[in-house]
């Protein structure tokens, strides 16, 4: 399956869509970015005078890129797809309005349905902005 064949197979959609493109995938490993851009919704109370991304996003971007993207490769299948059963996240660095973040998820296991990686995300600059686990299980899409 090709980066772009996982991408046409995310079930999100803009404004929720927070994978710009996978730069690497194999059944190990994936490494993909997005970028914050500046008229995005959230930044107009998010912090007021002081625009920051909302950790909850920084969390969602790690979960489509380093645990969905990886899941739907795993199962070649875009029927399914994987609902999120459990996070843990360290933040480290804030990240604003038009930075460009990449999200590297590395396999922990897949078995029984469930998907857990480890994941990281930098900054431009190559700062770690934030890292941890999160889990996912197998969810087969039954509506569309």
């Amino acid at each position: 399956m090709t980066t772009d064949e996982i991408l046409q197979q995310l079930p999100y959609a803009a404004p929720f869509l927070f994978v710009d493109a996978l730069d690497y995938i194999d059944a190990e490993k994936v490494t993909g970015h997005f970028t914050f851009h500046r008229e995005m919704a959230c930044y107009k109370g998010h912090f007021k005078d002081y625009a920051v991304t909302p950790g909850v996003l920084l969390t969602e971007v790690m979960a489509q890129i380093g645990l969905v993207c990886m899941g739907i490769y795993l199962t070649g299948n875009g029927g399914l797809s994987f609902a999120l059963t459990a996070t843990n996240i360290e933040f480290m660095q804030p990240v604003f309005p038009g930075e460009k973040v990449t999200v590297t998820g590395t396999k922990i296991y897949f078995r029984f349905g469930k998907l857990k990686c480890s994941v990281v995300m930098n900054n431009e600059q190559g700062q770690e902005v934030c890292s941890g686990t999160i889990a996912g299980m197998v969810v087969t899409r039954t509506h569309e």
